[in-house]
């Protein structure tokens, strides 16, 4: 099997860039084309020449599987190797095309590959391809891209952090980056960190989710965008009423307790919740659970008072 020049082909270096090959490519092409010489067989078969050597060095995958095969028998060649007797069955257990140790006949290539008029058994034992027209650029088939891999990691932030918004710095490979975490997430919202996700071969990288859990707080039970916290308060007050502070995410404020509120009824402050996740100054409601405090122990007046209250009706 004859060895394939493709960069002498097409007349350009090997560190030739792909705009290079390409120019290159379309000058040989237009000059060589079958239309321009009719009934030519040179140019006919040195414009198959030219598509071939197009068809691997224009794709960068092909084009890094050429390279490594031509170090090999450029190596073999220096070794001094004679023309003819080079073992090209060898690179396909060596290269990744063909399970290592499996001999492959190169008269069998035809058949393992199909009819595919117009390409070099060269082109067919290491690339394969499609039959063309003859006279006629063949027309690429491009294989679909892979689809990027997407990875999902647990980040565990606070209720405060939750609440009021929060950055965490993450360490990824070699690389540090801040990452905000929005006011208002809540136990299952993804945070996404654009392109910083596992790199796939033949793919874009993936995207990396940070997947929020919200630690418990003990102050605070939360229900959507509500909280609800248990203030306790004296019996005194739960009779007579009166104001009591409470403590928010926001900081401390004062509860107007009703007379008469019974023991485990919630009291509402309105928009002291959770922010609403990305809807700017909307909030949900703290409810407040009322827990009252009834006294253990009485002195002899505190007895006699609660005696004559009792007989009151």
């Amino acid at each position: 099997m004859e060895y394939k020049d493709y960069y002498k082909i097409l007349g350009v270096e090997k560190k030739a860039t792909e705009a290079e090959i390409k120019s290159a490519y379309r000058k040989l092409a237009k000059k060589y084309h079958p239309d321009k010489n009719p009934g030519d067989k040179q140019a006919e078969e040195k414009f198959k020449e030219i598509n071939e050597a197009n068809e691997v060095l224009s794709d960068p995958e092909k084009r890094a599987r050429y390279d490594q095969i031509s170090n090999s028998y450029s190596s073999w060649q220096q070794a001094g190797g004679s023309p003819g007797s080079f073992r090209w069955e060898d690179l396909f257990g060596g290269s990744g095309a063909y399970p290592r140790g499996q001999r492959v006949e190169v008269n069998d290539l035809g058949d393992m590959f199909g009819e595919m008029g117009g390409f070099s058994d060269f082109f067919r034992a290491f690339f394969g391809g499609a039959a063309a027209p003859q006279g006629r650029t063949r027309q690429r088939v491009y294989p679909q891209p892979r689809q990027p891999r997407n990875y999902e990691q647990e980040l565990t932030i606070s209720l405060y952090e939750a609440y009021h918004g929060t950055k965490r710095v993450l360490q990824l490979n070699d690389q540090k980056i801040e990452v905000s975490i929005p006011a208002g997430s809540k136990t299952g919202t993804k945070v996404r960190v654009a392109g910083k996700g596992p790199q796939t071969a033949g793919a874009a990288r993936g995207d990396l989710y940070l997947k929020i859990k919200v630690a418990p707080d003990n102050r605070f039970e939360i229900s959507g965008d509500d909280l609800q916290t248990t203030r306790k308060i004296t019996l005194y007050t739960a009779v007579l009423g009166g104001k009591v502070e409470v403590e928010t995410l926001n900081g401390k404020v004062l509860l107007t307790i009703p007379a008469g509120v019974q023991p485990g009824q919630k009291i509402r402050l309105k928009d002291k919740g959770m922010p609403a996740l990305k809807k700017k100054g909307q909030f949900g409601d703290l409810y407040v659970k009322v827990d009252v405090e009834i006294p253990k122990k009485l002195n002899t007046e505190q007895k006699e008072l609660f005696e004559k209250l009792r007989t009151l009706k």
